[in-house]
């Protein structure tokens, strides 16, 4: 049975869409996973999957005195990393991006372990553009991005299959919901975002005159609030469910979460992350906004939210062009490049 170690992570957008391909694979090979101590260890370990524990340094965007640890914390990570694929000998690293997969990378390319990484936003990020030669493919969401590399191949986005089998009236029932009033689906991310919380939260009322809620607010981040029709959750492991109940989803723009909208055909209102980026949400959330596929409103904006999700839930126009979208599926694409990439 051939062994595949996954790795990536730093936020749940790295970690999701692994999981996906993981999940796809777990049957027919050996699958482990290297990270740190963050979301990636809770959401690898939640799945059933061994997990191998480094440390390694993020570099911050702002001057900060921490950057000048990075070169002695990296090297021993790059040692950390080495000596586990020693040990453990995979046959292929497959990265999905982040600063927690660069070490993994960089040893599998010392020992001369076929690397294989995944970049989900438009624009690529500064591991995977560091990491690039070292692999034998930079897949990729987009296919703009893959014209971006020499060795680039377009797959799509890595799809959670069990997003896809949620069942309506069943999912309104879990959550105490009815189907009586449409119902807006709040996504923050997995650590959930205060500006979209605190946006929800004061506009509760007008809200609430005209949709229900089931708001994924992020760990630690419920509160007493207590309304018809407004229901939270810290987390949610079942988003078959949450998606199924969803009549319209507002939500940041990351890019794996935007793809699993679109592929649901989900009318949404993004809001993409505008400081502590390099501003891919942003353009990620523009790309398919030219598309007619989804509505964006910028955090500047958020006074005006209660209209926008109004207005995007009766846009015929919007409906219509999502029905019409056909998305590729990156899971399935991305196994056949894996099992391809084993057999040789």
């Amino acid at each position: 049975m051939k062994h595949i170690l996954f790795t990536g992570g730093g936020s749940a957008g790295h970690v999701v869409p692994n999981l996906a391909v993981m999940n796809a694979l777990k049957y027919s090979h050996r699958i482990t996973y290297m990270g740190t101590g963050g979301i990636e260890k809770d959401l690898v370990e939640d799945a059933g999957f061994p997990f191998f524990e480094i440390e390694c340094p993020k570099l911050r965007r702002s001057f900060t005195l921490q950057n000048l640890k990075i070169p002695m914390e990296l090297r021993r990570a790059e040692r950390a990393a080495l000596d586990i694929l020693k040990r453990e000998r995979p046959d292929l690293v497959f990265s999905k991006g982040g600063y927690v997969s660069y070490p993994a990378v960089w040893a599998a390319h010392k020992l001369k372990i076929p690397v294989l990484t995944h970049e989900s936003d438009l624009s690529p990020g500064l591991c995977t553009k560091l990491i690039a030669k070292k692999c034998t493919y930079v897949l990729t969401s987009f296919p703009e991005t893959a014209e971006k590399f020499k060795n680039g191949k377009y797959v799509g986005s890595p799809i959670r299959k069990e997003i896809l089998c949620g069942e309506k009236g069943r999912a309104l029932h879990k959550f105490g919901l009815t189907d009586k009033l449409p119902v807006l689906l709040v996504l923050g991310g997995g650590s959930g975002s205060k500006c979209l919380n605190d946006a929800v939260r004061k506009n509760l009322p007008h809200l609430l005159a005209k949709v229900q809620i089931l708001h994924l607010c992020g760990r630690g981040n419920a509160i007493d609030e207590l309304q018809k029709g407004y229901i939270q959750r810290e987390y949610e492991r079942d988003m078959g469910a949450a998606f199924a109940a969803a009549d319209i989803v507002l939500s940041r723009a990351g890019s794996n979460t935007v793809f699993e909208i679109l592929a649901l055909k989900k009318p949404a209102v993004l809001v993409p992350l505008a400081h502590a980026s390099r501003g891919d949400q942003i353009e990620n959330a523009l790309y398919f906004e030219r598309q007619g596929l989804v509505k964006v409103l910028r955090e500047s904006e958020l006074d005006a939210l209660p209209s926008a999700v109004f207005s995007a839930l009766r846009d015929k126009t919007l409906k219509d062009a999502l029905s019409r979208a056909s998305l590729v599926s990156g899971t399935d694409n991305i196994v056949s490049v894996i099992k391809s990439l084993l057999r040789t």
